[in-house]
């Protein structure tokens, strides 16, 4: 089993940023992959970034230039810096640990608001 904690979400203005953390515990292990994910009411949930155990990172289009994915193996930790946000960034940002084996593994989000 693993256990994920994300942290770091807030209000910002259009322009401003956030940093998002995913803190992991349990059987770490197991994870292959991570990613940050983000879903919007009404809208399906959308993968934003990868980063994976070989730390080769991917990015959705539309955050390219943007957000940064990174993680710090010795917290155990995955951030996701966001840069220049846009109002069109607002959602509920998930962060996921995608196993060798088995199904994924979720946190329970954090909201992310960005003003006009």
């Amino acid at each position: 089993q693993v256990q994920l904690v994300e942290s770091g979400g807030g209000l910002v203005q259009a322009g401003g940023s956030l940093r998002l953390s995913c803190a992991a515990s349990g059987s770490i292990f197991l994870i292959k992959n991570m990613n940050w994910n983000r879903q919007v009411p009404g809208k399906q949930r959308e993968l934003v970034a990868t980063i994976t155990s070989g730390e080769r990172k991917k990015y959705a289009d539309y955050v390219k230039g943007r957000f940064t994915i990174a993680r710090d193996n010795a917290k155990n930790t995955v951030y996701l810096q966001m840069n220049s946000l846009k109002p069109e960034d607002t959602a509920l940002y998930y962060c996921s640990a995608e196993p060798y084996l088995g199904n994924d593994y979720w946190g329970q989000g954090t909201q992310v608001t960005v003003s006009a």
